[in-house]
């Protein structure tokens, strides 16, 4: 009988204050790319975006090095997602006694690291 192994590890970072816009615009660079190369990416971009990836690339790393015991040079990015989260609503005093509403979004970012030197499947 064939049954299906565990070839991937993933990380989640929920309600991270940044638009999901703007992480979208740095996780299109690194979506397929592999482990060593991401992080070199990802230290180089100038995009406050990038510090908030870069941890969960490396937490997604860790997971799978744990779970899996795979070497970090097989790793690839196999899935990285982004989600809108709450926004955080403040008011803003203005004058005259009225207030500005204010809405500070949030995000949910998971990575997924594939091993590619493991078979997906097993007998």
């Amino acid at each position: 009988m064939i049954t299906k192994k565990k070839t991937e590890a993933y990380a989640l970072g929920q309600h991270i204050s940044m638009s999901a816009h703007k992480a979208r615009r740095v996780i299109d660079q690194i979506r397929g790319r592999s482990y060593e190369e991401t992080l070199m990416i990802l230290e180089l971009m100038p995009y406050r975006a990038c510090y908030s990836i870069f941890k969960l690339v490396y937490s997604a790393a860790a997971n799978a090095s744990y779970t899996l015991d795979s070497d970090e040079t097989n790793l690839i990015i196999s899935k990285a997602e982004i989600n809108e989260g709450t926004a955080v609503k403040k008011l803003k005093p203005r004058a005259r006694g009225r207030s500005f509403p204010i809405k500070r979004p949030t995000c949910h970012i998971t990575i997924a690291v594939k091993d590619i030197s493991l078979d997906e499947y097993e007998d």
